[in-house]
């Protein structure tokens, strides 16, 4: 266990069709062929996580030009950025009481235009900055053919950035903070699990799981947001595995419901 403060930063929302949350959310039927289709406001946020042994932001959030041009014109109608320009991450940090400077590294869960928005502001800079390898080749592959996932803005993280690039499955560079692999959504999306002196353990899933519904229900992500079902599935079944073993409370990336019971952070 380790005596960390873990706290919540809003970055804002995106407005989307629920379709991508889950898969299948609304379909037609043979009375009701064309059913309205749910359309909402889902959170995006960051962590910092007050270490022994670094002060940790966990992901970087929205880019603040995100509506204004950073990013393309489909993926805006897609996953509106309504108050992104609201939300610059020195900003957002700086309302929490802390700067860009107070940051000693930065853990990516994964490279997708929600995520890796901020790292604009740790170039050209000696912060290290965690991701895992087969996330970082995904993204790049991505964002230079035309094969992969839409969802990565080659702006966010081509950067001159100190990464430090995971490799394995589980990794633990802080102590009692481990960085666990969870591909699925990406295939190098990786997830955090944190063992707290007073509110024991906690996994981040990152995107593995959007909301409660992915999770409990196991419904899975809408289809252009899975990289891959059957791997989906597993890190699935592996989050569940160490919610049980550690009887943790397990956050995911996007529940709106959620979100506002976790804004107060944790070891505060």
């Amino acid at each position: 266990m380790v005596d960390a403060e873990v706290h919540v930063i809003d970055r804002g929302g995106l407005y989307c069709d629920m379709n991508y949350m889950m898969e299948a959310n609304t379909i037609g039927s043979h009375e009701v062929p064309n059913p309205d289709t749910e359309y909402g406001e889902i959170p995006v946020w960051n962590l910092v996580i007050d270490h022994p042994e670094a002060t940790i932001l966990w992901d970087t959030g929205s880019h603040h030009d995100a509506a204004d041009g950073h990013w393309p014109e489909g993926l805006v109608q897609a996953f509106y950025p309504h108050d992104a320009s609201e939300h610059r991450l020195d900003d957002d940090l700086e309302a929490a009481g802390y700067s860009i400077d107070d940051i000693d590294a930065v853990f990516q869960s994964h490279l997708h235009l929600d995520h890796a928005g901020g790292l604009e502001f740790f170039a050209d800079t000696d912060t290290p900055v965690y991701v895992h390898e087969e996330e970082l080749k995904f993204a790049y592959y991505s964002a230079k053919t035309d094969e992969g996932s839409g969802a990565y803005v080659l702006e966010d993280f081509d950067h001159d950035l100190n990464w430090q690039v995971l490799h394995r499955n589980r990794e633990e560079h802080f102590t009692d903070l481990e960085f666990i692999r969870f591909p699925g959504h990406t295939p190098g999306l990786t997830g955090s699990m944190i063992h707290l002196d007073d509110d024991g353990t906690i996994v981040f899933t990152g995107d593995q799981a959007y909301m409660d519904e992915n999770y409990e229900n196991g419904t899975p992500l809408g289809g252009p947001l899975i990289w891959g079902k059957t791997e989906w599935a597993e890190s699935m079944n592996r989050i569940h595995e160490l919610e049980r073993r550690h009887d943790a409370e397990v956050v995911f990336g996007h529940d709106p419901e959620q979100f506002e019971k976790i804004q107060p952070g944790w070891g505060l």
